[in-house]
């Protein structure tokens, strides 16, 4: 299984290759075909490059330094005010120098000429798998929030105290949810309300006290004085990441 995913990935991978040797581009493309990568874009001068990111949003860019129209250093800046995605320079200069200038204009990896087509293939599985780790990083981040002793996790709409699950109300969890998702920051009863049941109105100040005092209920060490969601007099409340 674990095998067809990564052959999967490999297959919806965008690649764009930049040189303007043709003979280069297309060696690289065809050992990117043999290595399981089927969508694999060229580009033979800089403007070109830029035309074909905008539309095909590749994943991996192989770019060439020296284009004849605008250089690829400047095509790398230009791509990243609008798109991110990972840039391998290759460059026939090899000075530590010309290194640092390419990745302070934003490049990720820096190949000299002459290379080895399987080296830039193994440099952009590389990118592809730093891409991968870095989503599934942002993924769990995400589904998974802590704030001091409560932790929850998204996906299985579970809470849990010090590692103990408690059991909360759905509306609870979206509540906790929320307030875990702005802690340390007061939030207003209305902004409450909008992000949890729907529009605000006055009548509703009474329906999110219930639902506060049933949460501290569940969160807190001693309900009557809580330490971590706390009330802010005239402004809202506070989910305190850390408890005094």
């Amino acid at each position: 299984m674990a095998e067809e995913k990564k052959a999967g990935a490999k297959m919806e991978s965008k690649i764009l290759l930049v040189d303007d040797e043709k003979d280069i581009v297309d060696l690289l493309e065809e050992i990117l075909q043999k290595e399981g990568f089927h969508s694999v874009r060229k580009a033979y001068t800089g403007l070109d490059a830029l035309n074909i990111c905008r539309e095909y949003q590749p994943d991996v860019i192989v770019l060439d330094i020296m284009l004849p129209d605008v250089d690829g250093l400047e095509v790398c800046k230009q791509i990243r005010e609008f798109f991110y995605c990972s840039i391998l320079f290759l460059s026939s200069k090899n000075d530590d120098i010309d290194k640092i200038l390419g990745l302070s204009y934003g490049g990720d990896d820096y190949i000299t000429k002459p290379f080895s087509p399987r080296e830039v293939v193994f440099r952009i599985k590389a990118q592809l798998r730093r891409q991968q780790y870095q989503t599934a990083l942002s993924v769990s981040d995400t589904a998974r929030l802590t704030v001091g002793p409560i932790s929850i996790d998204k996906e299985s709409c579970r809470a849990y105290k010090a590692g103990q699950e408690i059991g909360l109300t759905g509306r609870e969890f979206l509540l906790l949810s929320y307030l875990m998702e702005n802690a340390d920051k007061i939030i207003s009863k209305e902004r409450l309300y909008e992000q949890v049941w729907g529009e605000y109105s006055s009548i509703c100040d009474n329906t999110i006290m219930v639902h506060i005092r049933h949460l501290r209920e569940k969160i807190e060490d001693n309900p009557s004085a809580p330490q971590q969601l706390i009330t802010v007099k005239g402004l809202g409340y506070k989910l305190k990441k850390r408890i005094d």
